[in-house]
């Protein structure tokens, strides 16, 4: 009975009704599409960061965060990282061995870090053969390295390039490399100090006896990222594992304070809308309250009226969370599937990282919860004052068309 009056009483007045589901439809919208392309593009960046430095999750030494030794290794072996790869939400385990050394051309020398890695694996990973601008990709015997430190060494392609350092457990690391190619890193800590060995010549370099540094570990997404660490934790007790956010706490910093600036600026759209919403729900409780007098004098409680303004506005609610759903779902699952394409200078600087220059979304059913839970509890606030002043009218003064509260 009252559902029943509730609905009849909206379309009473139909241009009210659908203006004020209206605007709760396009909050809806803005919001669901401006969270999808933030948290899209997050991923976006976080995934690609990730493939060319730390990986989203590593397996490691307990002590070698701290120190970066080369004495601080865990077992490159198969045997070693099966458990991990047997989950269902990893993808893949990618072996580094990452020291430090002095590298040196014919008149200088500097302090570089050498990364040990599988060829066909790394590329595969990261696209590392890509950023090759000059030779040819990483072959057994050869070196690659950084543009910043091929010319500050003086070095091309075919020139010999010696390696010294430390091994593992005191031993001296020495090793002289032909420059098979050289690799362009937009960032200049890379590409200034970073060469590329494959994996079994930096542990021969280094003597390592087939251990490595780190086993990077990609889950099948970001979603698998939290119950994927926290597994391999209990599958690895005796090691360290560590995700992308501990990995680059720099990067997560910024990423969170970036997602906060977003949810405030969403929260300024629900702020108007809000006000707007608050102002067509008292207006429709000010017109109303004759009616309402004379429900009252025939009988009915101000409980059931209450109940019955409530229920209207709850009618209206879910009116405008399925107009906004219906306009923002396909247009969120279209650019999933053909994100926003950058160009210019912002196209650029992504190209130059080595990031597809797109600006994807993602469609998140928790999203999609938490947008319509704030509109919902956008409603349910506007509604207090017009339900206060329900509960205070005055029945002979509002029968009289006077004033009808205090």
């Amino acid at each position: 009975m009252l559902l029943s009056l509730a609905w009849r009483n909206l379309w009473r007045q139909k241009r009210r009704t659908l203006l004020t589901a209206s605007a709760l439809a396009l909050a809806l919208l803005l919001s669901l599409l401006t969270r999808s392309l933030q948290e899209g593009t997050y991923d976006s960046n976080i995934d690609n960061a990730a493939r060319l430095s730390t990986g989203l999750i590593q397996i490691q030494h307990p002590e070698f965060r701290q120190s970066h030794s080369i004495d601080h290794l865990i077992p490159g072996s198969a045997p070693f990282i099966a458990p991990a790869l047997s989950l269902t939400q990893v993808s893949m385990a990618l072996p580094r061995l990452e020291a430090c050394a002095l590298a040196a051309g014919e008149h200088s020398s500097k302090g570089i870090v050498v990364m040990g890695v599988p060829p066909e694996q790394e590329n595969h990973y990261s696209g590392l053969a890509a950023r090759v601008i000059e030779g040819d990709y990483l072959k057994p015997g050869q070196i690659l390295v950084g543009e910043g430190l091929a010319r500050h060494l003086g070095l091309s392609v075919g020139d010999e390039m010696a390696l010294y350092g430390q091994g593992y457990r005191g031993q001296t690391a020495a090793g002289l490399y032909a420059v098979g190619g050289i690799v362009r890193f937009a960032m200049p800590g890379f590409d200034s100090a970073l060469a590329y060995l494959p994996i079994e010549s930096a542990q021969h370099l280094f003597g390592t006896d087939g251990q490595i540094s780190s086993w990077l570990i990609q889950p099948t997404g970001l979603e698998a990222l939290s119950p994927v660490t926290t597994t391999l934790g209990e599958l690895y007790p005796e090691q360290r594992v560590l995700d992308w956010e501990t990995l680059a706490p720099e990067m997560s910093q910024q990423i969170q304070m970036d997602r906060a600036g977003g949810q405030f600026m969403i929260f300024l759209l629900y702020g108007v809308v809000g006000f707007g919403l608050f102002a067509t729900l008292m207006m429709m409780t000010l017109e109303r309250r004759r009616e309402f007098a004379v429900m009252m004098a025939t009988g009915m409680t101000r409980l059931k009226l209450v109940k019955l303004v409530m229920t209207e506005s709850l009618f209206i609610g879910a009116l405008g969370i399925v107009m906004g759903l219906a306009v923002a779902l396909p247009l969120i699952a279209w650019f999933t599937r053909h994100p926003i394409r950058l160009s210019g200078d912002a196209a650029r600087m992504m190209l130059e990282l080595g990031w597809e220059p797109v600006m994807p979304m993602v469609l998140s059913v928790q999203l999609v919860a938490d947008q319509i839970a704030i509109v919902m509890a956008l409603l349910l606030i506007c509604l207090v004052y017009p339900i206060i002043r329900i509960v205070r009218l005055k029945l002979v003064n509002a029968l009289k068309g006077g004033d009808d509260a205090d």
